[in-house]
């Protein structure tokens, strides 16, 4: 068996809450710029994340719950105006009143740089959304901190398929028994199971605790702390307080035993 040697992270949800009070509010900034009375509550944006992609969920938005709108213009371009304009709110709420990151994930990110473990990013959110977030709500020069950034459209199937996770492999030049995976969701467990990598830790959120997360080696409810503690919620009892690069290690020995 491989050594653990890269840590692969999901963004949104897993680095920060930031689909409720990020991307859900960014969105209804630009429908009413746009003049659109288009309200996605919280309960309707939980229906839309099992679509990933900014685009892609608002053409799903408009099939479920508004088949009959046409806009005026071409349509693929209406969608990307309105998915532009809404990166924009993003990043400016990212700014102002920002977002903080989840419990040890600038800690567990710390260690493992200090470690000299390997990290990247893979997700199906924009460049510049990720960008925001890390040089807001981590440190300015956060970028550099993650060797590779797969991120938006660099693939043309995104989560579920495992596209994002083999481009990011294949970018660290590192064969899937060499890594683990951090998400949050049950279509990021697909994506990184379709992969080819087995060592997958979940971080579950307000959207996606209830989610089928069974092929996930462990799920947890936050990466915790010594004043924040985690609670492992499947899996083995690998984690005591906290997850880190100890726990991250015997974690992925357990994947792949």
């Amino acid at each position: 068996m491989e050594q653990l040697q890269a840590l692969i992270f999901d963004v949104d949800g897993t680095l920060a809450d930031t689909e409720r009070d990020g991307h859900r509010v960014a969105f209804n900034k630009a429908f009413a710029d746009a003049g659109l009375n288009w309200d996605w509550t919280v309960e309707i944006y939980g229906d839309l994340l099992t679509v990933t992609g900014g685009k892609e969920r608002i053409k799903y938005f408009l099939q479920r719950y508004l088949p009959d709108f046409r806009p005026e213009g071409e349509f693929e371009s209406f969608v990307a105006d309105l998915h532009a304009a809404k990166t924009e709110h993003y990043k400016a709420l990212m700014v102002d009143p920002g977002l903080p990151l989840r419990p040890g994930v600038e800690r567990l990110l710390r260690e493992a740089r200090e470690a000299g473990v390997r990290l990247a990013i893979a997700t199906t959110t924009t460049p510049a959304n990720v960008t925001a977030l890390l040089r807001n709500s981590l440190a300015e020069d956060a970028e550099d901190w993650f060797e590779v950034i797969a991120a938006g459209d660099i693939v043309p199937a995104k989560k579920p398929a495992p596209d994002i996770f083999v481009w990011a492999l294949e970018q660290l030049k590192l064969p899937p028994e060499s890594c683990m995976a951090i998400e949050d969701s049950d279509n990021g467990v697909k994506s990184v199971t379709g992969s080819g990598i087995r060592s997958l830790l979940v971080t579950v959120n307000d959207y996606t605790r209830n989610q089928d997360l069974g092929d996930a080696t462990m799920v947890v409810d936050h990466l915790g702390g010594k004043e924040q503690p985690c609670k492992v919620l499947a899996g083995p009892d690998l984690i005591n307080g906290q997850v880190d690069l100890d726990g991250l290690k015997k974690l992925h020995q357990y994947a792949w035993k």
